[in-house]
């Protein structure tokens, strides 16, 4: 994403940057594809908002870049349309130096991802009223024409102190009416809570925001996705094949579950219907029993499975003829995952290799697909924002086939990827040298100004942010003078993350005291963390840098 601007001293506003003059940014509150998030001050009312910032991409043709600016307004219009008490609120769109910001309001609170991953699964009456929170603010976009596409437990905000739950980042919703932005062939969302029909290409309405819900009730009941795999192959052959087989945590909300899991979009579960039931559960403890027809047979191989609704593989597939071209792609999916064997389909199975390659070719690869944020924004995940936090890697992708983005970082203006032995890549400015401190690995300028730092390790109880607050607790015996320390929990492209500030004595090199910048995240069962640390004079550009090192950073 590159340079994000001065942010040091942002707390007491001292360098924080003035958007419109009007908006200060203050300091960022999640973060990822799509851009991000951040806690400012509206210096004309004097009240705190959310400011989403849309990422700057250097790659990017000036027509790409005027589709995403795009899409950010869209995305203000859309939820601009709607009023209601658990749709986030637009205050203001504005442009500056051709870069649209959309001011929100500020949701004091965390996401439920980020709940999920500190205090495991909620309680079914407690998931219930979410429900029916969420079908309300569904319903109310629906009404007005508008998808949200993206539902997921990162786009969900739990306000502090009230528990009022906000659906938020309508980056990728669709309104009626309005030209699509993506590409024909395209696929925008997070797999791991996407229809099947969207898989497969096929129509798209209210009810894939159903399935969506659906996928999420099971999350937050049982805490992880029903259709969490290894591999982007192995999530689309959970969604469109797999018989779905929810924990018994599911149990309590079940026929709203399946029902809201069907796959056909044809038979599942209304709105309505899902929020009669759930009222009828917080209002009696008891969930009415529910008859739903079984649909018949799917893909070939795939017939439906006894006991469970909706298992019959692709909408509109009730025979078997021959695989339509979403199917076959679908078919590449699973082959790359291990999940069929190529002599079972013979003839099939040649063609959706040859789309792999194809997609392979124009830089698309199933690790892209797992890892990247995309630029749906799946984004964020604030203890206080307009974006959400998020416990597991369910990322938003968007892969367009004519102009797929390439798996690796690019490195912004005056930057180079650095490919490091210890299995992980990142944008470190030109001329800095790498260094080894035992499990620690530097990038540090000529003259030692300025120093780069990652370190992995295995994850430690209580996720990033209580890894942060015990450093923050430690920060005096390990850091000479530590002093103005503060933590902040935030994300990292969907990933629950907490950023540590700090000031202390430095180094003894004679360049006086120092100010680090700190990110933690836990992937794979992995801690990561990368600081930037610089002479308390140069943390302006220490913050550059340190942007440009979080935002670029993957594992290889």
């Amino acid at each position: 994403m590159g340079s994000l601007g001065d942010h040091a001293g942002a707390a007491g506003g001292g360098n924080a940057r003035v958007i419109a003059g009007r908006y200060r940014l203050e300091a960022p509150l999640g973060r990822g594809g799509m851009g991000v998030v951040w806690r400012a001050t509206d210096l004309l009312l004097g009240r705190r908002v959310a400011v989403k910032e849309l990422a700057r991409d250097e790659t990017l043709s000036d027509a790409e870049a005027e589709q995403r600016r795009e899409r950010t307004l869209r995305e203000a219009r859309a939820v601009a349309q709607l009023r209601h008490p658990h749709v986030i609120v637009v205050h203001d769109v504005v442009v500056q130096d051709e870069q649209p910001y959309i001011v929100m309001e500020l949701i004091e609170g965390g996401s439920l991802a980020g709940r999920i991953a500190r205090g495991g699964p909620l309680d079914a009456h407690a998931v219930a009223r979410m429900g029916i929170d969420l079908l309300g603010a569904l319903s109310t976009a629906h009404d007005a024409g508008i998808l949200h596409r993206d539902l997921k437990p990162a786009n969900v905000l739990l306000e502090r102190g009230t528990d009022r739950v906000v659906l938020t980042d309508f980056g990728i919703a669709q309104l009626s009416g309005a030209t699509t932005l993506t590409e024909v062939g395209s696929f925008v969302g997070s797999p791991e809570y996407t229809a099947p029909e969207r898989m497969a290409g096929e129509r798209t309405g209210p009810e894939s925001d159903l399935w969506s819900l659906g996928a999420l009730l099971v999350t937050a009941l049982a805490g992880e996705s029903p259709f969490r795999r290894d591999s982007i192959g192995g999530v689309l052959h959970a969604v469109v094949f797999d018989e779905i087989r929810p924990s018994a945590a599911v149990d309590p909300l079940l026929p709203v579950v399946l029902g809201l899991l069907d796959r056909d979009p044809d038979q599942r579960m209304g709105a309505a219907e899902a929020e009669g039931l759930l009222r009828v559960y917080v209002e009696t403890g008891r969930m009415p029993a529910v008859v739903r027809e079984r649909p018949g047979a799917g893909l070939p191989g795939h017939s439906g499975r006894s006991g469970l609704p909706g298992l019959h593989g692709l909408p509109g597939r009730s025979g078997r003829g021959a695989p339509t071209p979403a199917e076959r792609e679908l078919l590449a999916a699973q082959a790359a995952a291990g999940l069929v064997k190529p002599e079972k389909h013979g003839r099939t199975f040649m063609i959706a290799a040859a789309l792999v390659a194809a997609l392979a070719g124009a830089g698309v690869s199933a690790a892209l697909l797992l890892t990247r944020d995309g630029d749906g924004g799946g984004t964020p995940a604030p203890p206080a924002s307009a974006t959400a936090t998020q416990s597991s890697p369910t990322p938003t992708v968007t892969v367009t086939s004519p102009t797929a983005r390439p798996s690796s970082p690019q490195a912004p203006q005056g930057y180079r990827i650095a490919k490091d032995p210890k299995g992980f890549a990142l944008a470190v400015p030109e001329g800095f040298r790498r260094q080894v401190e035992g499990a620690r690995v530097f990038y540090e300028s000529s003259d030692g100004t300025y120093r780069i730092g990652i370190e992995e390790a295995a994850a430690g109880r209580g996720g990033p942010l209580a890894a942060q607050r015990r450093a923050d607790a430690s920060g005096p015996r390990d850091n000479p003078g530590y002093r103005d320390g503060r933590v902040s929990e935030t994300t990292r492209n969907g990933r629950p993350a907490a950023l540590r500030e700090f000031t202390w004595d430095g180094l003894r090199d004679g360049k006086g005291d120092r100010r680090s910048f700190d990110l933690c995240w836990e992937e794979g069962g992995r801690r990561f963390d990368v600081w930037v640390s610089a002479p308390v004079g140069e943390a302006a550009q220490a913050r550059r840098y340190f942007d440009a090192a979080v935002d670029t950073f993957v594992r290889r």
